[in-house]
């Protein structure tokens, strides 16, 4: 046991009591950003620490002092650690970008009395999400998100506002319901939710319930993901909400979905019965979203619409279920978290300057606010996948991938994924000629865009490019994730290192039950 495991749950307690403590703090303005501002910035040096030491293997921490299975458990293992890392960043940077703006807006756009707070406790639902090793755990992670965006995606109370968060509400709790309802049959059927007992006992059940467990958690982790036909209700949520709060959204809650169905694929059903059906789901995915950028004339619902389909490139590499497939999954969900977000961010300053998203009454933005376009340029062409910059390292990535599975269903989702590449770097051209270069209907008039907005904004397109730069120790790490995912040993035996019973008390085991074999896909590994 490392002397380290006591940063695994900073990324989780520290956002959580700092909500509290800018709760209490409401009366005074002035300092709920600081408190905020300071909770974040520890969230990212513990988030980063935790990456470099989960490369030796993962953290585990049993809270409360009861070890799993009977407790509850956080890890941190490699993927989690980088999602972590990539999390922390974009939220900072979210957060210094919201805090600009509500103070040039005289704090109209942002209520400070109930965004910090809100935002912290949104931060610590993402961090127990990807830090939990029990399905339960993972649960109340997603309802302290779905409590906290709810907030949020209604903050002004505009009538595009309440609507939009009651789609999203229902939409949620609809798929709060069908999780429970799995994870209820989980339990009913194996006797825990432990991830890395599950590991263990699902082998031995009856094929076609595990079956059926497989498809109950996928559906709901799919409708967090957006994943089609299960998106109808992000491109009408997302584009209502303030610049900050839905780039947040787009860079993270969906990614939450996505690294839930990466982690229960890989660890608790590794046998992939269902990978042509994701592959197929993948396809749609990508085509009908793009499809449906491409028709769009309001650069939110773009980009909300790009954000759906982008989702199908990271189905596909899962839905592989190889090292190679895998591998380039995570990197892309590292490069999408950082560059659609940035494009959200990037979006917010456009609607400043031209006061509108609308392409047909944008144009002649170049002419005012060079910078910006730059600045949503840069950003556009990395998710349009132009070489080198990272969108076209993770694509190609999952392209090679594709081809080296070599079955006809794969061929098919290499086209697909070319075809929606091409397509998105249309829809990204067209949004930038139409708002920085066409004629517009009225000139734009010069406007001062706050440096508290333009800086965090140049950041985490920097991070991009950073990506890019630093692709080959990036894909070396996403790569020994992927190694990790496959042999499960190293995830079981963190967790559970007396085997069965780990080292909690449970009345129901024998004493037989403490020590049994590895998963039945590893039983001759050495790992």
């Amino acid at each position: 046991m490392s002397d380290w495991t006591w940063v695994v749950p900073l990324p989780v307690v520290i956002p959580l009591f700092s909500a509290g403590l800018t709760l209490a703090l409401w009366r005074r303005p002035r300092v709920q950003p600081i408190v905020s501002v300071t909770a974040l910035v520890l969230v990212l040096l513990s988030s980063v620490t935790l990456l470099v030491l989960a490369d030796d293997g993962p953290l585990v921490v049993d809270v409360g002092g009861w070890a799993a299975p009977v407790g509850i458990n956080l890890v941190a293992d490699r993927l989690s650690a980088l999602m972590l890392s990539v999390s922390s960043a974009v939220t900072l940077c979210v957060l210094l970008y919201s805090l600009a703006q509500g103070r040039d807006d005289d704090e109209e756009s942002a209520p400070v009395s109930i965004y910090h707070p809100t935002f912290l406790v949104l931060a610590a639902g993402v961090a127990n999400a990807f830090l939990s090793g029990d399905l339960f755990n993972i649960y109340v992670g997603f309802e302290i998100l779905l409590a906290a965006s709810f907030v949020l995606i209604t903050l002004g109370g505009t009538r595009d506002r309440i609507r939009a968060g009651t789609i999203y509400i229902v939409v949620a709790l609809l798929s709060s319901v069908l999780f429970l309802v799995a994870i209820a049959a989980v339990y009913a059927t194996t006797g825990t939710v432990n991830l890395a007992q599950l590991a263990l006992r699902l082998p031995e059940i009856d094929p076609g319930t595990r079956l059926t467990l497989q498809v109950l958690l996928l559906l709901a982790f799919a409708v967090k993901a957006a994943v089609f036909p299960l998106s109808a209700w992000l491109p009408d949520s997302y584009p209502t909400a303030p610049a900050p709060v839905t780039a947040v959204f787009a860079g993270l809650l969906t990614k939450v979905g996505v690294y839930a169905i990466i982690r229960t694929q890989t660890l608790l059903f590794p046998g992939g019965e269902l990978d042509d059906v994701l592959m197929w789901a993948a396809l749609a995915t990508m085509l009908v979203g793009i499809l449906g950028a491409v028709a769009q004339d309001d650069i939110k619902r773009l980009l909300s619409f790009t954000l759906v389909s982008h989702i199908g490139f990271m189905l596909f590499g899962i839905a592989l279920s190889s090292q190679a497939g895998w591998t380039a999954a995570i990197y892309y969900v590292v490069h999408h978290i950082t560059v659609q977000t940035a494009l959200f961010l990037v979006v917010g300053l456009v609607e400043r300057v031209g006061g509108s998203t609308s392409l047909t009454r944008l144009g002649g933005l170049a002419k005012v606010a060079p910078v910006l376009a730059i600045l949503f340029f840069v950003p556009a062409m990395n998710l349009g996948g132009i070489p080198p910059l990272s969108g076209f390292l993770g694509k190609l990535g999952l392209l090679q991938a594709g081809v080296d599975a070599g079955t006809p269903l794969a061929y098919i989702l290499v086209v697909g994924s070319v075809v929606t590449s091409l397509l998105t770097l249309y829809a990204l051209v067209k949004a930038w000629n139409k708002a920085f270069w066409q004629t517009p209907q009225d000139e734009p008039r010069p406007v001062h865009l706050p440096f508290g907005m333009v800086g965090p904004t140049a950041a985490l397109i920097a991070v991009g490019l950073g990506l890019t730069f630093a692709a080959g120790p990036l894909y070396a790490y996403t790569e020994r994730a992927a190694s990790a995912l496959t042999l499960r040993t190293t995830y079981v035996w963190a967790v559970l290192p007396d085997g069965l019973r780990g080292e909690g008390e449970s009345a129901d085991l024998s004493e037989d039950d403490q020590t049994p074999p590895p998963p039945a896909d590893e039983a001759g590994d050495d790992s």
